[in-house]
């Protein structure tokens, strides 16, 4: 049986945890836009300075604000 794919995972963990269907629906954004930001590499591929090259991109490319950040972080 093959194993579920990394956004079917994360749907489940939020289903599970009863996540209202707007916190997954940001989550699954926010991981989207990260794998993408990093040429699709899968996110268990990558670390800390990945994670920190994406929130960099995001405040100087991008203009989020801080809260935006944090929100990309968790």
């Amino acid at each position: 049986m093959q194993k579920p794919r990394l956004l079917d995972q994360v749907r489940e963990v939020c289903r599970v945890r009863h996540y209202s269907p707007r916190t997954e629906k940001a989550y699954i954004h926010w991981i989207k836009r990260y794998i993408f930001y990093h040429n699709k590499r899968h996110p268990r591929d990558m670390g800390a300075n990945e994670i920190n090259a994406f929130l960099s991109w995001l405040a100087t490319s991008r203009n989020v604000a801080a809260a935006t950040q944090n929100q990309a972080l968790n």
